[in-house]
């Protein structure tokens, strides 16, 4: 029981969702089967890797870029060691949202959305 509503209470006390939470919501709006939106979900995902493993971004209108960045070569600091570490030049995946999306979440009441509460407050 007691971990049944610890989940009840971090579930709905939080600000982030999670995969399994994101499936659940899709499927419960479309009445698409769970293990469906799931399979599709980790296509979609699998795709967005291999679209920028491949040096290709991806542009979704309405939503934003899947892009590649590349980093210039540095030196860096093992600070440990105190010694010197050449990095090599090298491409890091971004995500760029739209001009929709920022506006979208501009104008969203994000006041209203719960904060999750420190556990250390009795």
């Amino acid at each position: 029981m007691r971990y049944i509503l610890s989940y009840l209470t971090f579930r709905f006390n939080k600000s982030f969702m999670r995969k399994a939470d994101l499936i659940n919501i899709i499927s419960d709006k479309t009445g698409i089967p769970k293990v469906d939106v799931l399979v599709t979900l980790e296509t979609m995902f699998k795709e967005i890797k291999s679209s920028l493993a491949s040096g290709e971004n991806l542009y979704v209108r309405g939503f934003g870029s899947f892009i590649i960045k590349k980093r210039a070569a540095k030196i860096g600091r093992n600070i440990k060691k105190n010694v010197a570490v050449a990095i090599p030049e090298h491409y890091i995946p971004a995500f760029k949202p739209s001009k929709e999306f920022m506006k979208d979440i501009k104008n969203a009441n994000l006041n209203a959305v719960p904060k999750p509460e420190d556990e250390n407050e009795d």
